[in-house]
């Protein structure tokens, strides 16, 4: 299964991002595909373990749940557990500090879901997802730096 991965710099530090990006319950607020985000349980330092996403791609709304695992700076990454609408999704973003202070930011993510959609399709959307996610990872880090 490949992936798509983009990167995208912010003018802020990597922690400001990184802690942007954490903050799962705000991802309807700036990811317009996602439409509903419900924890299902924490970790043993109270961050998000496992978490129900219910998001609308193209083709219909779909509703999966992710496994998280952080290290704070630096990365977040999660994996699917199999369901009716995912077969495998995995994905991480990364984030590594630039000379001038800001933050290159890496998302990687690779999805196929258990319905049919052609490939050229599914490659368009995760295309779109990451773009938009980074965009939007950005652009709230920035404005609350602001």
């Amino acid at each position: 299964m490949e992936g798509t991965v983009q990167s995208i710099e912010a003018s802020v530090p990597a922690a400001d991002v990184y802690d942007v990006a954490a903050d799962l319950e705000a991802y309807p607020e700036w990811i317009s595909a996602i439409k509903a985000v419900e924890i299902l349980d924490r970790d043993d330092s109270g961050r998000p373990h496992r978490v129900r996403f219910t998001t609308d791609v193209v083709v219909r709304k779909i509703t999966y749940v992710l496994v998280y695992s952080f290290d704070p700076p630096h990365r977040i990454e999660w994996v699917a557990e199999q369901d009716s609408d995912i077969k495998a999704m995995d994905g991480h973003y990364e984030f590594k500090e630039l000379p001038d202070g800001g933050t290159e930011i890496v998302y990687a993510l690779r999805v196929e879901t258990a319905f049919s959609v052609p490939g050229f399709l599914r490659k368009q959307g995760e295309k779109q997802l990451v773009n938009s996610a980074l965009r939007g990872l950005k652009r709230r880090a920035e404005a609350a730096e602001s």
